[in-house]
């Protein structure tokens, strides 16, 4: 089913445009602010309707954050993203896609601890959230590929 953004049944807004999937959704948009809140929503309101458990979303909704943030620091704001993210069996799918291949995540030197530092914390954050994460080169861009593993016993709400 296809649908588009605003309160979800609302007509077509420039720059994204969202695909509903089984568990989950698809989105190809231009990353803003506005664009960002969306997907922090549908996340919520997809993985929920999934019966994900509510921590294992808010983590999900957190990856998704990080890694938008990660393609608007590299490639600049309105930047095309595809964002996916869909509940498997054991995981929560998290998946994005941006034009440049060239610059491909890094993990800084700093501790997660290091009062001083600014910025860097994102991947070791990924590392704790989404253990196993990946970069695949694609013939447009790169798709960094994470897995929000459930915990047994507590998968579902």
């Amino acid at each position: 089913m296809v649908s588009t953004v605003a309160d979800e049944r609302a007509p077509a807004i420039p720059g994204f445009y969202l695909t509903e999937r089984p568990g989950g959704f698809a989105v190809h948009m231009h990353s803003s602010a506005e664009h960002l809140r969306r997907v922090r929503h549908m996340t919520r309101r997809a993985l929920c309707e999934a019966g994900v458990a509510a921590e294992v979303t808010e983590t999900a909704q957190l990856v998704a954050s990080e890694l938008i943030g990660n393609a608007v620091a590299w490639c600049g704001p309105f930047v095309p993203l595809v964002v996916e993210v869909v509940a498997e069996p054991v995981a929560v799918s998290v998946k994005v896609h941006d034009p440049d291949a060239e610059h491909l995540p890094r993990r800084c030197a700093a501790p997660m601890d290091d009062p001083g530092a600014e910025s860097g914390r994102g991947l070791a954050l990924l590392d704790l959230l989404a253990p196993g994460w990946h970069t695949v080169i694609t013939p447009v861009g790169k798709q960094i590929r994470c897995r929000v593993p459930y915990r047994r016993g507590r998968a579902r709400a």
